[in-house]
């Protein structure tokens, strides 16, 4: 009888074991592309503007990114208001994370105006740095061509 019961607490206790170390639902950590995401989807305005390593930041006076899209489903929108005559920047386009999610984002995609940007975000500042090979946007190409960083508030 004794080893009945030794036999039937140790089943018990299995099976409990069992269940405490499953964990519950909805507690999986939210992915990196959402956390970044959460971080970016914000209406952006313009703090200061280096090309080449130059203060361009007189130049994009007013200028602002806004970065949208659906939490989870890629490719994402951008916007721009204010842009200058002479900028590597669209007024609109999409956007995705590259490979390195964290820093890293790939605007337009797929299309001859694909360009890596490499990004810094925190609560408040968002930092862009890229170097934009193309034509520009209703620009000459000699003066958007080269490094560009833009640095964003909100």
């Amino acid at each position: 009888m004794k080893i009945l019961r030794a036999i039937t607490l140790l089943a018990v206790a299995a099976v409990l074991s069992t269940y405490m170390g499953c964990k519950p639902k909805g507690s999986d950590p939210e992915p990196i592309a959402d956390v970044q995401f959460d971080k970016l989807k914000k209406t952006w305005k313009i703090s200061t503007v280096s090309f080449d390593g130059t203060d361009r930041t007189a130049d994009y006076t007013g200028f602002q990114l806004v970065l949208g899209g659906t939490k989870g489903t890629p490719p994402f929108s951008y916007n721009t208001t204010a842009r200058p005559a002479l900028s590597p920047w669209k007024a609109s386009g999409n956007w995705e994370f590259g490979s390195a999610v964290e820093t890293q984002i790939i605007r337009d995609k797929g299309t001859v105006d694909e360009l890596a940007v490499n990004y810094t975000v925190t609560e408040s500042t968002l930092t862009l740095t890229f170097d934009f090979d193309g034509d520009g946007y209703t620009a000459r190409t000699k003066e958007v061509q080269g490094p560009w960083i833009f640095t964003f508030t909100l």
